[in-house]
């Protein structure tokens, strides 16, 4: 079975993190960047079959840069903060779209724009910006769910490919994503409460 959460990590390698942004890794994730205003604009024309395709490549990268990473032994500290803040906008780019062109219901920008706003507060209040969390698995799958869904949705609206199952595949995976969202936020809430507590000990 192929691996893939943690696929790339080598054994016989120490993952070191870089200081350096000019990481190939890190290249991928900005073209993600591009990929996101490319989809809307495709979107909005209602070309759904570029649309989709451009969303597939966006969702694909997500896992090729960590991918990238870790085969190269490219880590970088820019390049897990350019990573997240990639995820985040990408998820709620989309799904924003999504509702605005009634592919979506708005529900699914709710479960995605309320967790994370509550989790950006909470890392200003307790950190004055990223409280430096790991991935957890749930998120790593949260966002798999999330953009697997997507483009389901947008295939049924792709002329030849008109068929009611994807539509109600495409629901039910984004639902599945949502849940794993909310849980996964809930996670990195209480992650980010017991590591200030802890940093709060050891100051006094």
């Amino acid at each position: 079975m192929i691996r893939l959460i943690g696929a790339g990590t080598r054994p016989d390698r120490e993952t070191t993190e870089l200081d350096t942004f000019r990481t190939v890794p890190n290249l991928v994730t900005a073209l993600r960047f591009l990929g996101v205003p490319l989809f809307v604009w495709l979107t909005v024309r209602e070309a759904y079959g570029p649309a989709f395709l451009t969303l597939v490549a966006v969702g694909s990268t997500d896992w090729v840069d960590g991918y990238l990473a870790r085969r190269l032994g490219q880590v970088s500290k820019a390049g897990k903060w350019l990573d997240a803040v990639a995820d985040r906008l990408a998820l709620i780019i989309v799904a924003a779209t999504f509702v605005v062109e009634g592919i979506a219901p708005a529900w699914l920008v709710l479960c995605i724009v309320i967790p994370d706003a509550v989790l950006i507060l909470t890392s200003l209040l307790l950190f004055r910006g990223s409280p430096d969390l790991p991935v957890s698995t749930i998120g790593k799958i949260r966002t798999a769910l999330l953009l697997l869904g997507a483009p389901l949705l947008l295939l049924q609206r792709v002329p030849g490919f008109d068929f009611g199952w994807l539509s109600a595949v495409g629901t039910i995976v984004l639902a599945l994503g949502c849940a794993g969202h909310v849980l996964a936020a809930a996670g990195y809430l209480q992650a980010s409460r017991t590591k200030f507590a802890r940093e709060r000990s050891a100051v006094g």
